[in-house]
């Protein structure tokens, strides 16, 4: 017991070996498994992470975890101690603690923040290829949010000479697309736009091809030229028909095009067809889309009127708010989110505190666990010795029986001998069939090859047969002539051997078969002989032979 309690005492916090393994072992899941990650890391108290080197490794990979996985990063603040700690250290870790730290700013409504840190972080020299391409792509990812032009050019160009997947290279070349278009360098974004509708031509991109014509649609109505792009449409109706995923924004593009050329009988009648299929196809998106169908009204209108009218400038209004409110119950759940693990920090704190007497009853268990072991090793080794006894038990009748031939055969005449000498053979299948033993077995096959061959079998059925015939007045020669014809050989060694007594597994032994197999031959034995399902089927036979 003092050695327990010392043990308890030692445990009751970890050291710093022991959180440095596994801090370490989150580190090498990250690259493959960041669930995984994250479920290591959360076992550990930051509390009591009292090295430098500790604390930033553990809220580095907490925040680049959550990152990876999309998760909330509110309760992330730390990340900025890892990224000051690592900065000119540690590449890697410089590179990638930054990202995570520009990802929690990204969360808390700091975009502007996260850009300059992201930017920072492309500025350095000497880092991997492989590190620098996950910076650039979050980087152009939050411009093309944040609607940048001029700046995201030089970045997206950048990426796309990093990337060396060809599907990575062209979400690279579609950034730079992006950012052409919000620069308003209308005629490169065309021209990298033609790039991707070929690519995607080529490679049987149904979907993308879609999606790339529509855009091309787009890109040619902002270049003012409508007719080309009411062409391009009326293409991408014949062959994707009437009734594809995208008709409604493909009307309210004709709507547009026919707005700027001034037909708005023609733009009204458009646009009516966009909102009737945007209603049944967009389901919670068409608030999205009305956004948009309300500023098209409000222009129509006012062509037609010359006035503006409320409820269209209130329609788009409601629509704003729905979206601001969405991103609000949006942020309000990673806040809580935030909150759910920082109560399961001060939970894993609080469990901390109680690990001593947690020790304590796993000692006692563990005590338990070793008196209970000391016994299962004494009830083992006394089943071996009778395992032992019963290997020279084998043993001896084999050499008994070896011994003695010529007085079996002398005695062949006596037949209370002759039945001493088939019960003593049985007594040693029985007592090979009660343990099974690899020793047992091939103690049973030297027995059994002693007067014929047993042809892989344990025991020479042919001579069993003969026990049989002798020890029960003729029952295996009986049944083979009355139902040999129906029963199957196996089925026979069953029955003689239920006849002298083995019980199923002893049988399934003998015969090398599974006792849910000689259950269902029992059943199939039964079925043939016609054995009543209350009757005992050795009695049934023993009953016949009587008769």
């Amino acid at each position: 017991m003092i050695a327990i309690l010392a043990f308890a005492i030692s445990s009751c916090s970890k050291s710093n070996s022991r959180y440095n393994r596994d801090i370490d072992n989150a580190e090498k899941a990250m690259k493959s498994n960041a669930d995984s990650a994250l479920s290591i890391l959360e076992t550990i108290d930051p509390s009591e992470l009292k090295v430098d080197s500790l604390r930033a490794k553990y809220h580095y990979l907490m925040a680049y975890g959550h990152m990876r996985c999309n998760r909330s990063m509110i309760g992330d603040s730390l990340v900025y101690y890892a990224h000051g700690y690592y900065r000119g250290k540690d590449v890697v870790r410089d590179i990638r603690s930054g990202m995570a730290f520009a990802w929690y700013k990204f969360w808390v409504g700091n975009t502007p923040g996260a850009m300059a840190m992201l930017d920072s972080l492309a500025g350095l020299p000497n880092v991997p290829d492989s590190i620098m391409v996950q910076t650039l792509r979050t980087r152009v990812l939050l411009g093309a949010a944040e609607y940048q032009g001029r700046e995201l050019v030089p970045l997206a160009k950048r990426l796309e000479s990093l990337e060396i997947e060809s599907l990575r290279k062209i979400e690279a070349k579609y950034l730079l697309l992006t950012g052409y278009e919000y620069a308003g360098e209308l005629d490169s974004a065309l021209y990298i736009l033609n790039e991707l509708v070929d690519y995607a031509r080529k490679n049987k991109w149904g979907d993308k091809h879609f999606q790339f014509e529509m855009e091309r649609a787009q890109l040619l109505t902002e270049q003012g030229r409508n007719a080309e792009s009411d062409a391009l449409i009326d293409e991408i109706f014949r062959k994707a028909g009437p009734d594809n995923g995208a008709a409604d924004l493909l009307h309210f593009q004709y709507a547009i095009n026919a707005l700027n050329c001034g037909d708005t009988g023609r733009a009204l009648r458009h646009l009516a067809i966009a909102d009737s299929i945007a209603v049944g196809l967009r389901g919670e998106d068409d608030a999205y889309f009305r956004s948009y169908s309300n500023l098209i009204h409000a222009i129509i209108d006012f062509k037609q009127t010359g006035r503006i009218k409320l409820t269209h400038i209130n329609g788009l209004n409601n629509r704003q708010s729905e979206r601001y409110n969405r991103m609000k119950a949006s942020q309000w759940e990673s806040e809580r989110g935030a909150l759910h693990q920082q109560n399961r920090a001060l939970k894993l704190k609080a469990e901390s505190e109680h690990k001593t007497v947690v020790i304590l009853i796993i000692g006692i268990v563990a005590l338990l666990v070793v008196a209970g072991a000391f016994w299962i090793i004494i009830m083992r080794r006394q089943r071996e010795r009778e395992n032992e006894e019963r290997i020279e038990a084998l043993q001896k009748m084999v050499d008994e029986y070896k011994s003695t031939p010529s007085t079996q055969e002398s005695e062949i005449n006596d037949s209370s001998a002759l039945r001493s000498v088939m019960l003593k053979q049985l007594g040693i299948i029985k007592m090979v069939a009660e343990t099974p033993t690899d020793q047992n077995r091939e103690m049973l096959r030297k027995i059994s090859s002693i007067d014929g061959e047993t042809n892989g079998e344990l025991v020479d059925w042919e001579n069993i047969f003969k026990i049989i015939d002798i020890l029960y007045s003729g029952f295996y020669s009986t049944l083979h002539s009355r139902h040999g014809d129906v029963l199957t050989p196996k089925e026979e060694q069953i029955i003689v051997l239920m006849v002298a007594g083995f019980s199923t597994k002893e049988i399934s032994v003998i015969t090398g078969h599974t006792t849910s197999t000689i259950y269902v031959r029992k059943t199939s034995i039964r079925k043939k002989l016609g054995v009543p399902e209350k009757d005992d089927i050795v009695g049934y036979l023993l009953n016949q032979n009587k008769d």
